[in-house]
């Protein structure tokens, strides 16, 4: 790739760099978590971690793997901005959100550290264009505390199933209500819309589940605005990952393979509805 070749240019050294044969990889992971304009980046020797949050109360992370990459490089042990997340997405989709069958546009990213513009060296068909967007200090995100020990039930759905009930469920409701227990209803999604209640129920043996792991009976709400952005992520995802901690907090996780057969994760954090009170359920 030609743009992997060009050496950096004089000055301080970049404390981040990577490469792609084609930069659509790229943008439509950020696509999937592009509901506020602003993502802190988070890179370390794994790779880049994407995050972006709203009013505390949901939070989005893509993870782009090193391996997805043709070169990646940090020289410090984490590398950390805010970027304007629209303006990076124009820039990468700088010749167009839907390239010419055969032609794919090559990217090389470059950072040289705190203070410093995130570079950006686009290359189709010959011509190169470089983007300079400004990098803003970090902000302090929300730590969800959501490790595989607090995890109180686990589901493994085939997204097409997840797919099916939002187009299915009635959408003016304000809240999704989402019950996973070891018993029927085994997992049970449920809104409350202008034409009532509705009940979507998935049994444990259903040929869409993958993997499910209830411990005990949960029943909690999350704000539909909330969830709404995640639809974006569900719609490239083939797996989706539903987990619940003792508080209620939902994680869900999606598995997105690109057009290479590579592996990525969107997932997203979402705060249980706390207006709604027990008798309710």
């Amino acid at each position: 790739m030609p743009l992997s070749a060009q050496p950096p240019a004089s000055g301080e050294p970049y404390v981040l760099t990577a490469s792609l044969d084609n930069a659509r990889h790229l943008s439509s992971l950020l696509r999937a978590v592009h509901f506020q304009d602003h993502a802190t980046c988070f890179a370390t020797a794994n790779g880049i971690r994407v995050t972006v949050e709203d009013a505390k109360c949901i939070q989005a992370n893509a993870f782009i793997q090193a391996e997805i990459f043709q070169e990646f490089a940090v020289q410090e042990e984490s590398v950390t901005f805010r970027i304007n997340l629209s303006v990076l997405l124009d820039c990468l989709t700088i010749f167009g959100a839907s390239s010419v069958p055969g032609t794919s546009t090559a990217l090389r990213m470059c950072y040289r550290g705190y203070g410093y513009p995130l570079m950006l060296f686009l290359e189709e068909g010959g011509v190169v264009t470089v983007c300079k967007i400004n990098t803003q200090e970090p902000d302090e995100l929300l730590d969800f505390d959501f490790c595989s020990t607090k995890v109180v039930n686990k589901i493994i759905l085939q997204s097409e199933g997840l797919r099916e009930a939002f187009a299915e469920l009635d959408m003016t409701s304000e809240v999704l209500q989402i019950t996973m227990s070891p018993d029927k209803p085994y997992f049970r999604l449920s809104t409350f819309g202008n034409a009532g209640s509705a009940h979507l129920d998935y049994p444990r043996d259903s040929d869409l589940m993958e993997a499910f792991h209830c411990n005990q009976t949960q029943t909690n709400r999350y704000k539909i605005s909330l969830l709404k952005p995640s639809t974006k992520a569900l719609a490239l995802s083939c797996k989706v990952s539903i987990r619940t901690d003792a508080q209620g907090f939902l994680s869900l996780q999606y598995m997105i393979r690109n057009e290479d057969g590579q592996i990525c994760f969107v997932e997203y954090y979402c705060c249980p509805d706390e207006d709604i009170t027990e008798a309710e359920l």
